[in-house]
């Protein structure tokens, strides 16, 4: 089957869609992998073909007024801004999915991709499978992921009418840029002023949700089409040597902290790096730090704390004490896989959901909201994950169960079965025979 996934956001955005496109070239699809242009080098390594569209979102990160809205974790205020951006780069990423879907048979897509995914679906009668890191399904079972768990007590009825809210938040973000792709590039009716979450192509997809059971139970009232896989994360990192230093600081005794908070743009960082730094110092903890794009730096580092600009989760994890980090889905799924206590310093979006998760099953302590990160909570906080040993013990053994499990194996197995039922697609791994050229570098 000759497949097109397209995945867009924060490298951590991006990493689960990475490892299941490797796990979908290996069992012999042929994989097309449609994203911004400044992940070239992170997809060439990885075994696919990288079709690059016009736009890099470090720099959308990392402008200044992504990095106030960030800091100023008002979701609401931070979509408007997501909103602005999307229109900037709707019309190059329908062109460039355009001509990477030609020639394809299926259209894979997660909440960075949906919208333009289903519409170059449409446009060319392509089958869809809808692919997710985090709850976006409606269920009586839990609330939406923008709200907080608590709620639940109001009800089935009220968890469900959340999951609607989530949707509409997010669709309504991007209509806009949904219609200028839909009427300007491919020639199709805007979609409905309330999503085209009721569209025949959505409605009969398959779904595959890349979490754990064992760390989100699969509700009761999703229909059969609905999978919840596991993680899909990469046991290995190709081409990657980790710098000596680096090495030689593991080596040395107590494990490390790792702290860092992604793609999450700070505009102080310096002050971040000291509030940091001064916890630390208070717990007597070793630490790596994560730069990232948040630009976390600071000068005369004592011999305790390792910075460094970039470095896989899957190698460095199982390496450290305990993580600290904003709660991005891609993150968290790493510390829980290394079977290491978490920290979450959750920003805005999902990331709380991830953080109050943590919480509830024993694996780290209280999430501590980003405007509410101080010295005293941090340092509190780490000494709690460092030497509560039932929070120590809970946190293996969940990280055993993941570590059994094969989400990425299990996606492949749905898709494959999608291929064997239908009628009439090519032998895997064949390419495409009128495909279009990726666009010239």
């Amino acid at each position: 089957m000759r497949i097109v996934i397209i995945a867009t956001g924060s490298r951590g955005d991006i990493e689960p869609y990475i490892a299941l496109g490797k796990g979908l070239a290996g069992a012999g699809n042929y994989v097309r992998f449609v994203s911004h242009e400044n992940y070239e080098t992170l997809l060439n390594a990885q075994g696919m073909e990288f079709w690059p569209v016009e736009g890099n979102i470090q720099d959308i990160v990392q402008s200044s007024e992504m990095r106030e809205r960030i800091e100023a974790g008002n979701f609401l205020m931070l979509m408007s801004q997501m909103s602005k951006e999307a229109e900037r780069g709707a019309l190059a990423l329908a062109e460039g999915g355009l001509a990477a879907c030609r020639g394809m048979d299926l259209v894979l897509a997660g909440m960075g991709g949906l919208y333009v995914g289903l519409a170059l679906a449409e446009k060319l009668d392509l089958p869809m499978v809808q692919a997710y890191v985090l709850p976006f399904t409606p269920t009586h079972d839990f609330p939406g992921v923008l709200l907080p768990q608590s709620l639940s007590r109001l009800g089935g009825s009220f968890n469900r009418l959340s999951h609607h809210l989530t949707r509409q938040v997010l669709w309504q973000g991007f209509r806009s840029a949904d219609g200028m792709a839909r009427q300007k590039v491919l020639r199709l009716p805007k979609a409905p002023f309330w999503g085209p979450y009721n569209s025949d192509r959505l409605r009969n997809s398959q779904i595959l949700y890349g979490f754990s059971p064992a760390v989100i139970s699969r509700p009761s009232d999703w229909e059969e089409r609905i999978h919840v896989t596991g993680y899909w994360l990469q046991n290995s990192v190709p081409d990657w040597t980790p710098p000596q230093a680096l090495v030689e600081f593991l080596e040395k005794r107590p494990p490390p902290l790792y702290i860092g908070f992604g793609s999450m743009s700070n505009r102080n960082p310096k002050e971040t790096a000291s509030l940091v730094l001064e916890a630390l110092g208070r717990v007597g903890q070793r630490a790596i730090l994560l730069s990232g794009w948040g630009g976390m730096q600071t000068e005369d580092l004592p011999e305790t704390v390792f910075i460094i600009d970039s470095i896989p989760h899957a190698w460095l994890f199982p390496r450290v004490a305990a993580v600290v980090h904003h709660g991005g889905a891609g993150t968290t799924a790493a510390g829980l896989r290394a079977g290491i206590p978490s920290i979450l310093i959750p920003f805005f979006g999902d990331q709380p959901f991830w953080g109050e998760r943590i919480t509830e099953l024993g694996v780290g302590p209280a999430a501590i909201p980003r405007k509410k990160l101080t010295v005293e909570r941090l340092s509190t906080a780490i000494d709690q994950a460092i030497h509560d040993s039932v929070m120590r013990q809970q946190a293996a053994e969940l990280g055993s169960k993941i570590r059994a499990e094969d989400g990425v194996a299990q996606a492949v197995a749905v898709i494959q079965q999608m291929c064997n039922q239908a009628i009439g697609y090519p032998s895997p791994g064949a390419k495409p025979e009128f495909a279009s050229d990726p666009p010239a570098k």
